[in-house]
């Protein structure tokens, strides 16, 4: 659906966009993350047709974005992180005039704004001017307006900004329930809403993607292993010898009764025999679960180490 290939973008001789290669099949919902100045938005400005390539190539729905700007846009729904809306213009109105910017047949526009407005909560204030709404409800209007012309591919830049948490819930069900029917990009900071909305992550820093994947592929990657904690009733340094010696262990910690181990590619005997090492030993397991490292850790590792491979 989405098809972008060594994509270039160059001021002067700053390159904000560096060879940047990367698919999106339809249906997917996949989170566009990068600190500022990684080239996220300038990436998805080309996308649109906002603005020009330096080189490469971008396709979106089959069309070129460079050939067939006027396809693309028609396939395209777009939330810019500062909502496109008119404060002089009632809701339904504005949302009328945007499908009637995307060529939604006169007839259906009706059922379209209908539609927009109840995908996106807004029926209550449909006939409200949109200056008089709070910044959420702007926001929200700003979604309605990239769904109006029921778009096969939507383009979020931070969708939830100035959303109060009920209304950050609803938008996150929202986009979620759109996979399958749309194929989503969502570009947000706030990390949490991409774990809970998104299938993949395209990690994008310094105008490169320094990784591709969904976020439990890129923890066990980035963890080299996996991460288990254990904590117990008896710990003793015997014991934690024993678990250090259970093969397949890379390493043991421990921190109070809590112990850290770490092993080697999920192995459930290793499991197995971790417990059963600390029962030999009379430590008294309590609690055996995994850890995971967070997204919020993953983009720490991946954007602020520079030459990371992944």
């Amino acid at each position: 659906m989405i098809q972008v290939s060594h994509l270039t973008k160059s001021y002067g001789h700053r390159t904000a966009v560096n060879d940047l290669s990367f698919e999106v099949q339809k249906g997917e919902v996949v989170g566009f993350l990068g600190p500022n100045g990684a080239g996220k938005s300038t990436t998805m400005k080309i996308l649109t047709g906002f603005m020009p390539a330096t080189s490469g190539s971008a396709k979106v729905a089959g069309f070129e974005v460079f050939e067939n700007p006027i396809e693309v846009k028609r396939n395209i729904g777009f939330l810019p992180e500062t909502p496109p809306v008119y404060p002089d213009m009632a809701v339904d109105e504005y949302l009328g005039f945007a499908a009637g910017l995307h060529g939604v047949p006169k007839r259906s526009i009706k059922a379209a704004v209908d539609g927009a407005l109840e995908k996106t909560s807004l029926g209550d204030v449909r006939s409200r001017l949109i200056g008089n709404l709070s910044k959420g409800y702007r926001q929200r209007v700003g979604l309605a307006q990239a769904l109006v012309h029921n778009p096969q591919v939507l383009i979020l830049d931070e969708p939830t900004v100035g959303l109060d948490p009920k209304q950050i819930i609803e938008i996150r069900e929202l986009i979620k329930g759109l996979a399958g029917d749309h194929t989503v990009i969502l570009s947000s900071h706030i990390l949490p809403e991409v774990t809970a909305t998104c299938q993949r992550i395209i990690v994008i820093n310094k105008g490169q993607i320094v990784a591709e994947d969904t976020i439990e592929r890129l923890t066990t990657r980035i963890n080299k292993g996996l991460i288990y904690s254990m904590t117990v009733k008896n710990p003793s340094a015997s014991g934690i010898d024993a678990v250090r010696k259970v093969p397949g262990v890379k390493s043991v910690s421990a921190v109070g009764p809590k112990l850290v181990v770490e092993i080697n590619p999920i192995s459930g005997e290793t499991r197995d025999l971790i417990v059963a090492a600390a029962v030999h030993e009379s430590m008294g397991v309590l609690e055996f679960s995994a850890e995971r490292v967070s997204l919020e850790e993953i983009f720490l590792q991946l954007t602020t180490v520079e030459d990371h491979q992944v």
